[in-house]
């Protein structure tokens, strides 16, 4: 399987401190993250001024809050550049064709959209003409919404689970969904997260999932919209090296009938045939006369009913393991 893409989504949690994400890459490189990802609003663009706000909203207006957050095109290019730096990929959600067409500016590598954007076909179709792949997160989307979409998206395209529930409850989840995804589109799939923990993405992992994508902050408890329910450091190097593991068990799969690394083993967890008794040479052996006992290094307990009946070639002491040599 190739190797998962893990995605930082640092998104807003920045609050508009350039000097804040540029340590949130630094620290998402340092846990292992293979790209870390920010939101580019642009609010003249993508909103009105009096378009309602998600409750989490509580000091100030959407609007006031994308205007108050934004960085300049130079801000975002300082801030790729970082990311780079710490050799991290840098990725940015895109909410309006003005942020394809900055980020086009930037040469950034690849376009995540959003879950609220998922009917936006514009949008999509703007950001699969770049040439460069499309990462679809399908959380508010019916089926026949995330038709259009994937279609919308191009070839070149992976399709995330996605749950808009903040944070996401284990029931609603939707890890059948994942497979479903990829029967359907026959398209690389993946876990945009938004439950508290790491095992649904871990879960995903197991399912196929190629990219996964996680809410990370420096601490919940900074301001913003994302922040109570992101992963903090410790927590993201926990994921990453979860997701690293359960790859390498992933890609090694087990032969049952492979015994040899547990030949050891066998020989001393395991039982064999013997003697409860002494047994004189030229006896028939009868079933009182043997047991199971370890170790496992003469005939198999699971063969004991064939010993029984069969004669002895020499003289067996109590206690003694029965080998093949031993019987005639």
């Amino acid at each position: 399987m190739p190797r998962v893409f893990v995605i930082a989504e640092g998104g807003m949690n920045h609050d508009g401190s350039l000097g804040n994400a540029i340590r949130m890459a630094e620290v998402a490189a340092a846990c292992g993250a293979d790209a870390v990802k920010f939101q580019l609003h642009d609010a003249e663009a993508e909103t009105t001024r009096n378009a309602p706000s998600p409750p989490y909203f509580e000091h100030e207006s959407r609007w006031d809050y994308f205007r108050r957050t934004a960085f300049t095109d130079e801000q975002w290019a300082t801030l790729k550049g970082e990311c780079e730096r710490a050799g991290l990929e840098f990725l940015c959600s895109v909410f309006s064709l003005e942020a394809v067409e900055r980020l086009e500016r930037l040469g950034v590598r690849r376009y995540k959209v959003g879950s609220g954007e998922i009917t936006n076909l514009e949008l999509i179709r703007a950001a699969a003409a770049t040439g460069k792949p499309v990462i679809l997160s399908s959380g508010m989307s019916s089926w026949a919404e995330l038709d259009a979409a994937v279609a919308a998206a191009g070839d070149d395209v992976t399709v995330l689970q996605c749950t808009s529930s903040y944070p996401t409850p284990p029931e609603r989840v939707g890890l059948n969904v994942l497979v479903e995804l990829r029967d359907r589109y026959g398209k690389p799939v993946g876990l945009s997260d938004h439950s508290v923990g790491n095992y649904a993405a871990f879960a995903a992992i197991a399912l196929g999932a190629v990219v996964v994508e996680k809410h990370f902050t420096l601490s919940r408890h900074l301001y913003g919209p994302d922040a109570a329910f992101s992963l903090e450091p410790d927590e993201l190097e926990e994921l990453v090296e979860g997701i690293r593991e359960i790859e390498t068990m992933l890609a090694h799969p087990v032969d049952k009938d492979d015994l040899a690394p547990v030949a050891e083993m066998k020989r001393v967890f395991e039982k064999s045939v013997v003697t409860v008794a002494e047994i004189a040479a030229g006896t028939t052996i009868e079933r009182e006369m043997v047991a199971a006992k370890k170790p496992g290094t003469g005939i198999p307990a699971a063969r004991l009913d064939d010993v029984v009946g069969r004669t002895a070639r020499v003289d067996l002491a109590a206690d003694t393991v029965v080998t093949e040599d031993a019987l005639a």
